[in-house]
């Protein structure tokens, strides 16, 4: 890829590494229009601050239908405890703080990437999931939307079952507004416990095809239109 020249697409899908299983390309920006044609076709960036920019296509790919989340006994007790609050887009920057903490050898979440995800969320593309307990962030999650597909990003736990929450509410709601997917990018095993599925690049890129296209992309803020834990004497059901 030519970082010289925005408008350049990138190469399908089918010519990504296997080893490193995904990787596409080298270069470009990381502008808006660079970021909604790369998740367009199912790509994400992902690269170190020292590093040239890398795309990344997955095969297979990690997603999430979000009627299919499993909620284990102990997280569905977590859920209807009234001890916390859950909210949307409310402190994009302190969640991108959070998915940055706690790394050994730094972050791949480095200014170049929080500014381009900040302008994300800026032009109503990047939303954030929050739970707070006492006033204090604890847990949250971070992604982009286009259509009716939610790519997620990171998320991060200050507290038992932090990012847990964050999904079960985000899986919620996301399941209320009809969205085919969860992108989770590439397994792991706290996602393969919440349900994840493995499906082909191709089978993953005509869920784009039908899911994007098919759906415009709300701008602004998002707010819940589902009951959710707003308060400590607030019990979800």
């Amino acid at each position: 890829m030519d970082p010289r020249n925005p408008r350049e697409p990138f190469p399908p899908g089918e010519r990504a590494l296997r080893d490193p299983d995904g990787l596409l390309a080298v270069g470009g920006d990381l502008s808006v229009s660079r970021l909604l044609q790369a998740y367009r076709h199912g790509i994400f960036p992902w690269f170190n601050p020292d590093e040239p920019i890398l795309w990344w296509t997955p095969n297979p790919r990690a997603v999430l239908y979000p009627a299919q989340l499993h909620v284990s006994r102990s997280l569905r007790r977590a859920v209807n405890r009234a001890d916390y609050s859950v909210s949307f887009d409310r402190a994009f920057t302190a969640v991108l703080d959070g998915c940055s903490e706690g790394r050994r050898e730094g972050t791949w979440l480095g200014p170049a990437m929080r500014q381009a995800y900040t302008e994300l969320f800026r032009r109503g593309y990047a939303h954030s999931i929050e739970i707070w307990r006492d006033g204090h962030l604890i847990g949250g999650l971070y992604g982009v939307a286009l259509g009716k597909v939610f790519f997620g990003e990171s998320m991060f736990s200050r507290a038992s079952n932090g990012s847990k929450l964050a999904m079960v509410w985000l899986c919620r709601q996301l399941e209320a507004w009809h969205y085919a997917v969860l992108d989770c990018q590439v397994a792991s095993p706290h996602l393969e416990r919440m349900g994840i599925s493995r499906i082909a690049r191709n089978d993953f890129e005509r869920i784009l095809d039908s899911a994007i296209d098919d759906a415009p992309t709300p701008g602004g803020c998002w707010s819940f239109d589902i009951a959710v834990p707003d308060d400590p004497k607030h019990v979800a059901h």
